[in-house]
């Protein structure tokens, strides 16, 4: 069980895809295509200041050419994103994500964006702490 104590650094992806408050909906959606992710982190400098998700994107998809051309990152993004410390245990990281219901979180390092923590990135910790337990127990 002491795995689940391992800082959240560990599986967080570093240097992740980010935008600016004035990005459109047609930048974000491109970016996230080319990428394959569904996140993204909207900074002002080098500092979050909010997080734009799939399905951000998707309430969007209903608005009229016109109207969505107008939108742009700062007036869909989650403002103040869930934010944790590189060294939060991936337990408490996970628990927070699943008691609030959000898809990502955002890893700093001190008072620098290191990166990004996703439900994926949660089943990759899953998949190799399982792992790591079964070879343990085949020893």
């Amino acid at each position: 069980m002491s795995h689940l104590h391992l800082p959240v650094e560990e599986f967080t992806t570093p240097n992740p895809i980010t935008a600016t408050e004035s990005a459109t909906v047609t930048e974000l959606k491109s970016l996230m295509t080319k990428h394959g992710i569904r996140h993204v982190p909207i900074v002002k400098g080098e500092r979050v200041i909010g997080l734009v998700s799939d399905r951000d994107l998707r309430v969007v998809e209903g608005l009229e050419w016109q109207e969505k051309k107008q939108v742009r990152a700062s007036d869909i993004m989650a403002v103040d994103p869930v934010t944790v410390s590189s060294e939060t245990p991936l337990d408490e990281v996970a628990f927070t994500m699943s008691e609030r219901k959000i898809g990502s979180v955002v890893v700093n390092e001190g008072d620098e964006f290191l990166g990004i923590f996703t439900v994926t990135d949660a089943l990759n910790a899953l998949i190799e702490i399982a792992r790591d337990l079964q070879d343990e127990e085949e020893e």
